[in-house]
């Protein structure tokens, strides 16, 4: 019971210690975007992207999290591969719907 305790509280570190922001990769209204309001969309995933990819290098909180508990770290770069991913296709996404507006 003890061991499923620490298990509990280490996945429940884990998931707060993952502070990039994942994406939606795709929105119901994105099709309905203006020429101009993909554009930023586009820009705010580049942003997002670079932000998960910030999170990666030395830190503060990247190296007390290695000294402290390990596996935090683990956490914060399995999410910060998420989130690039996400951001990543969301990019790609609202690329084809760019050009297929003739934008």
């Amino acid at each position: 019971m003890k061991k499923l305790y620490v298990i509990a509280c280490a996945a429940l570190v884990l998931q707060a210690c993952a502070t990039p922001k994942v994406v939606e990769v795709s929105k119901v209204t994105d099709e309905k975007l203006s020429c101009e309001e993909l554009l930023n969309e586009i820009e705010e995933a580049q942003h997002f992207e670079q932000k998960a990819r910030d999170e990666r290098k030395v830190t503060g909180k990247n190296v007390a999290a290695a000294v402290l508990f390990w596996p935090a770290l683990l956490g914060t770069y399995a999410n910060t591969e998420e989130a690039i991913k996400a951001a990543q296709e969301r990019r790609e996404r609202l690329k084809k719907i760019y050009e297929k507006k003739n934008c």
